[in-house]
C-alpha cells in the first residue's frame, strides 16, 4: 500500500480525528487484527457475528498501532490517535474505493459459481510472466476482503486480480462499486447459495452485475461453450471474447487432454501443459490466456509461466499418499463443481490404476433443492462408473438413493453421518491403486479425510517396516 497521510484518510473516510495526533503522521498498513498488527499501522476496528474490533483497540495501541478507525457511537474513551467514523466497514469500503482511483494497475474482477479461486489464481500466473501484480489473497473476496486487497496495491503493480463472490443479488454490483474492474470475467453459473439467491435466476442476475459494471473501454471473457453464461454478454457494455473449444469460440482450445501430468491443450499453435486435476479446469485456463492475449502478452510466455502453476490446498490437489492417489478437492462444494469432478473422476490417466472411489460430504447453501441436487449427484456418480461412492452427512442418504436408482449396486454405496463412519468403511473397502476423490463443502471438513488416509499410509508403511527388520532378525 502507497502511504496514507491524514487528509487523505479523512477525506476518503468522512471520519472525525481525535487525541494527539502527529501532524506527519502516514499510513503504511491497515490491519483487522490486533494480534498481526505491525506497528506504525492503522487498526481497524470491524463488527463481525462473533468478535467485536472496538474490543481490542487498548490492545491495538498497546502493539503500536498509529491510528485505530473506529465507530462514533460506540468508540472506546482512550487518549490514543483515533479516526471516528459512522460505520467503520463503509469507511473500508470508501478508502478502498478512493484508493482504487489512485492507482494505474489494470484491475480484473471475476466471479461465477465454481471456478473462482483457481481461475484468479491462473490470470495471475500467466500475466505475471511477463508484468507484475497482485492478487485477492485467500477467499478475500466480499465486501471486507476485497478492500483489503485492493489496499495491498502500490505503484509497481500493473495489474490487480481480484475474486468477487456473492450470495445475493446486488453484492458483485456493491464490490464492483468499490474496484471499477475494467475487465470482467464469469467463470460459470450452476446453483449455489440458493438459500439467499432464491432461485438460479437469482444466480444469473447477480452474476451478471459484474458484466453491467464495466466501462465500455474494457472488455469480458467468457466461456461460449456454456450456454447460460453466453448469454449474459448482452449485459456487457464493452467486447466480449468468447473462449471453449466450439468453432463459435474468438479462442478455442484443440487437442484437450486430462491426464495424471495435467491438462495438456493447444491454443494459436502453442502447446500447454497445466498441472492441475481434471478437464473441467480448461474453461479456467482459457480465461487467463484470453485476458494475457489481450493485454500482450506473448503465448509462449502464459504457456511457460502456466506450466509452473500450483494449486492451492484443497482445490483439486493430486496427492500420492501411500499405495493410492488422493484427489483432494475439500475446499468447497457445488452441484456444479461436484458434477465436474464426477465427470473427471473416470477419464483420468493415472498409472496403475485400480478402483474410482468417491467420498462426498454434503453440498450446503441449496436452500429446497438440497435433496434433490444430491440425489442427482448419485444418479451422476452412477453413470460416471465410479466404482464405489461414500456419502457423509444430513444428506448422504439422498446421493445413496441416487446411486442406487441409477443402477449401482447397493454393495458400492456407503452412507454415514458423519466423518467416522466414513473412515470405518474406508478403512475396509482401500485397496492398493485405488483412486480417492474427497470433496464436500467447507463445514462439512472433508479434508480431514485426506489426513487420516495420510495417517493409514505412514501407519501401514511403519508395519511393513517392522514386519521386515523381524524378519531379518
Amino acid at each position: 500500500m502507497e502511504l496514507l497521510s491524514l487528509p487523505d484518510l479523512m477525506q476518503a473516510t468522512g471520519g472525525t480525528l481525535t487525541g494527539a495526533i502527529p501532524d506527519d503522521l502516514s499510513i503504511e498498513r491497515i490491519s483487522t487484527d490486533s494480534r498481526s498488527l505491525i506497528p506504525g499501522s492503522a487498526f481497524w476496528a470491524l463488527q463481525g457475528e462473533t468478535h467485536d474490533g472496538h474490543d481490542f483497540i487498548a490492545q491495538a495501541q498497546q502493539r503500536g498501532a498509529a491510528l485505530c478507525v473506529a465507530n462514533a457511537s460506540n468508540a472506546p474513551a482512550l487518549n490514543g490517535p483515533m479516526l471516528l467514523v459512522p460505520d467503520t466497514k463503509k469507511a473500508l469500503m470508501d478508502l478502498a474505493h478512493w484508493y482504487r482511483g489512485t492507482l494505474d494497475a489494470l484491475v480484473i474482477g471475476l466471479t461465477g459459481s465454481v471456478g473462482k479461486t483457481t481461475t484468479r489464481d491462473l490470470i495471475h500466473v500467466a500475466l505475471a510472466s511477463e508484468f507484475e501484480g497482485i492478487r485477492s489473497r485467500k477467499n478475500f473476496n466480499n465486501t471486507i476482503g476485497l478492500p483489503l486487497s485492493l489496499l495491498e496495491a502500490d505503484h509497481r503493480h500493473e495489474f490487480i486480480v481480484l475474486e468477487m463472490g456473492a450470495s445475493r443479488v446486488g453484492d458483485i454490483a456493491e464490490l464492483a462499486d468499490i474496484a471499477s474492474p475494467e475487465i470482467g470475467v464469469i467463470t460459470a453459473i450452476g446453483p449455489a447459495h440458493l438459500s439467499t439467491f432464491g432461485s438460479i435466476n437469482g444466480v444469473i442476475q447477480g452474476k451478471g452485475e459484474l458484466l453491467e459494471s464495466l466501462p465500455s473501454t474494457g472488455f469480458a471473457v467468457l466461456p461460449g461453450d456454456d450456454p447460460v453464461v453466453r448469454q449474459m454478454a448482452d449485459r456487457a457494455p464493452c467486447p466480449v471474447i468468447f473462449v471453449g473449444e466450439g468453432d463459435d469460440n474468438h479462442l478455442r482450445a484443440s487437442r484437450v487432454h486430462a491426464s495424471f501430468q495435467g491438462l495438456q491443450f493447444r491454443v494459436d499453435g502453442v502447446d500447454f501443459l497445466i498441472p492441475v486435476c481434471g478437464r473441467h479446469h480448461l474453461t479456467n485456463a482459457l480465461c487467463a490466456i484470453a485476458i494475457a492475449r489481450e493485454i500482450g502478452v506473448r503465448l509462449p510466455s502464459v504457456a511457460q509461466g502456466l506450466a509452473c502453476f500450483e494449486p492451492i490446498e484443497g482445490r483439486t490437489r493430486l496427492k500420492e499418499i501411500g499405495p493410492w492417489t488422493v484427489i483432494d478437492d475439500t475446499y468447497n462444494a457445488s452441484p456444479l463443481a461436484v458434477a465436474a469432478a464426477c465427470r473427471m473422476l473416470p477419464d483420468l490417466e493415472v498409472p496403475g490404476i485400480g478402483r474410482r472411489i468417491l467420498v462426498l460430504g454434503d453440498m450446503r447453501e441449496l436452500g429446497d433443492t438440497a435433496a434433490i441436487e444430491h440425489q442427482r449427484i448419485g444418479e451422476l456418480a452412477a453413470q460416471q462408473k465410479i466404482d464405489l461412492v461414500l456419502a457423509c452427512g444430513q444428506h448422504a442418504d439422498d446421493v445413496a438413493r441416487g446411486a442406487e436408482s441409477a443402477g449401482m449396486s447397493q454393495h458400492c454405496i456407503a452412507a454415514g453421518p458423519d466423518l467416522e463412519s466414513i473412515k470405518a468403511v474406508l478403512d475396509c473397502w482401500l485397496e492398493p491403486g485405488d483412486v480417492i476423490l474427497v470433496k464436500g463443502s467447507r463445514v462439512t471438513r472433508m479434508e480431514r479425510i485426506v489426513e487420516w488416509i495420510a495417517e493409514r499410509a505412514a501407519l501401514e508403511a511403519a508395519l511393513r517396516g517392522d514386519y521386515r527388520q523381524r524378519n531379518c532378525a
